[in-house]
């Protein structure tokens, strides 16, 4: 019961929820460590293992690679929060806008890789997931290409969802920033 509460917040925040007020938590985002460390890379894009090429928004059944398409992207974003067994190990690659956001109560800064969508006041909803990486971050609002393992972590007993990313990548090219599907 108290895991489909969590699912539920989740699902209500990702879909109809308002925009932040200063002072208040980030949405679909939980605490993690905030600097990046001083030996991280000059550069946004670490090398890890390439994936192979695959067809956007599709997944194989014979990789641990999920692509989550512009098109699906808020329902195969709900799809990993709601089915999160299935996804968790697995590498998770989208795009979408980094954001940062401080929580002054905790002295946290909170990372992620997010794209708009329906609120309850227009497109004021966030879908996406925290990130978490030992690299540099890119600029505020950058479009990036996140590559990472989906991983659980508990805090104060609830569960989150974050990527641990591979690669973090700043693109030249947007896609879009506000979806509805």
């Amino acid at each position: 019961m108290k895991r489909f509460l969590v699912l539920f917040f989740l699902l209500t925040l990702a879909l109809a929820g308002c925009s932040q007020t200063s002072g208040e938590a980030p949405t679909l985002d939980a605490p993690q460590s905030a600097a990046s460390t001083p030996d991280a890379p000059s550069s946004y894009s670490t090398s890890s293992e390439e994936s192979p090429a695959q067809e956007v928004g599709t997944e194989f059944p014979d990789s641990d690679v999920v692509e989550i398409s512009e098109k699906l992207f808020i329902a195969q974003t709900n799809d990993i929060y709601i089915n999160t067994e299935d996804y968790l190990g697995k590498t998770i690659k989208y795009e979408g806008i980094f954001k940062s956001y401080y929580w002054e109560e905790a002295d946290t800064t909170y990372y992620y890789v997010i794209r708009y969508g329906p609120g309850c006041c227009g497109y004021d909803g966030e879908a996406g997931f925290e990130v978490e990486w030992d690299g540099q971050w890119p600029g505020e609002d950058d479009w990036c290409e996140a590559v990472g393992l989906l991983e659980a972590y508990d805090e104060n007993g609830i569960q989150y969802l974050r990527l641990s990313l591979t690669s973090l990548t700043v693109k030249d090219e947007r896609g879009a920033e506000y979806v509805s599907a």
